[in-house]
């Protein structure tokens, strides 16, 4: 087993890059299986999510070639649908976009429903209406989604809500359906965007993602690229929280500042200093940190995936903050963690009530989801004791080297491999 462990009360002081997206790498690889081609996608994170999706492609015929640590070459001209394998596709939520590719280059789909983290219940219905807009037959029976289509067709989808992962998956199968589909309430979210840049410089003709209305002009086939990834805004917000978190000065960089306005404006309203270049960003931080409150919202509003790296922020400010969370109904799990380190907090339906300045301590806590396991970090840096972190593999589904990005600007942390009870009960 393998554990985070973390020395801290140390200011983080120096520069730090940001890697390629987590959240828009997996959909534009995912979707080159619909690309009968050869692609190569630059930028690409090495984490376990991305790891995860080249074994599925790879498992239905794709040739994967790594060309560096962060490029891949992706040949698809072999695959086959309908035979992604289960036991991988069930360990990431976006293994989803498998459907709308499959559909898109062979009018048929089979796969198995998607894994990843718990944030209580995220339904697929806005997929499988915008699928059914299209012309497809779908059905959810056991553990597979099954969807097929004589001929995908486009239409107008209006979405009852705003769903990020709706608007990717729709958007990928009406890339190559016959005629015009216009998707209104779409998601705005910078990775959107980015998966429909990449898809257009393969022949697709998307346009007004980034807006509430996208509109994707079907065409017969799509060719091969080279294409680099977008700068991960969470990744961008986690380091600009563990630099105000522990009173430091921190240049991250390879970041789009536009992207991080709602995490900036927060940071500032806290008495953070920001400092916003062409590509990167400064953070200059006291410690000393004033009492906010926070609402997550769809983009341009607050990450939802900044709320845990929020959470543990607002431990260490001068009053009572309440941070509400606007998307997800189950994203509240790290409190019980941050407790065990000695927060103050409350939660109350979908808002935590934080007592901040309540001394804090370094404890064993556990990553319970990807983003929460960050926020662990986040604490642990901020306080003088040490913090040991259990379930790091969630962290690695998102995070680039987290550990030596972190140590290179004098964090005092560290991965090690402890045995577990199974090995030390062998072991006696």
């Amino acid at each position: 087993m393998e554990k985070i462990v973390i020395n801290g009360g140390r200011p983080l002081h120096g520069s730090i890059e940001v890697s390629g997206s987590k959240n828009a790498a997996i959909p534009i690889i995912l979707a080159t299986l619909m690309v009968d081609d050869i692609c190569v996608i630059e930028n690409v994170p090495a984490i376990s999510d991305i790891t995860l999706s080249l074994e599925i492609l790879a498992a239905m015929g794709c040739h994967i070639r790594m060309l560096s640590r962060n490029t891949v070459e992706i040949d698809s001209r072999g695959a086959m649908g309908g035979v992604s394998p289960y036991e991988l596709v069930r360990k990431m939520r976006g293994s989803y976009y498998l459907v709308g590719a499959e559909l898109a280059r062979w009018g048929k789909a089979y796969v198995g429903l998607p894994g990843g983290c718990d944030f209580g219940v995220r339904p697929i219905d806005q997929h499988i209406k915008g699928f059914k807009a299209l012309g497809a037959k779908v059905s959810v029976e056991g553990r597979y989604i099954d969807a097929k289509a004589d001929e995908l067709k486009g239409s107008s989808i209006y979405f009852d809500m705003e769903t990020v992962g709706g608007t990717i998956n729709v958007m990928i199968a009406a890339s190559l359906a016959k005629g015009t589909t216009i998707i209104e309430n779409a998601a705005r979210e910078p990775h959107i965007v980015d998966l429909a840049n990449f898809l257009n410089t393969c022949g697709a003709k998307i346009s007004g993602a980034g807006t509430d209305t996208i509109k994707i002009k079907g065409v017969e086939r799509l060719y091969g690229s080279t294409y680099a990834v977008i700068p991960d805004m969470i990744e961008a917000g986690t380091y600009m929280c563990a630099a105000a978190a522990t009173g430091g000065h921190l240049k991250v960089t390879n970041v789009i500042p536009k992207h991080m306005e709602a995490v900036s404006a927060k940071l500032e309203e806290m008495g953070v200093g920001i400092v916003e270049n062409d590509d990167s960003i400064e953070v200059v931080s006291t410690g000393e940190l004033h009492r906010v409150n926070v609402k997550t919202l769809p983009y341009p509003g607050f990450p939802t995936d900044m709320n845990p790296q929020f959470g543990a922020l607002l431990c260490l400010a001068d009053g009572v903050s309440c941070l509400t969370e606007g998307i997800f109904n189950n994203r509240f799990k790290y409190v019980e963690e941050l407790k065990r380190m000695g927060a103050s907090i409350k939660v109350d339906g979908s808002t935590a009530i934080i007592e901040g300045g309540v001394p804090l301590s370094g404890a064993p806590v556990k990553a319970v989801d990807l983003r929460a396991g960050v926020a662990m970090i986040i604490a642990g840096l901020s306080i003088k004791g040490k913090t040991e972190i259990e379930d790091i593999h969630y962290i690695e589904r998102g995070y680039d080297d987290v550990v030596g990005k972190l140590r290179a600007v004098g964090a005092d942390i560290k991965k090690v491999i402890v045995p577990d009870q199974v090995q030390l009960e062998k072991a006696n």
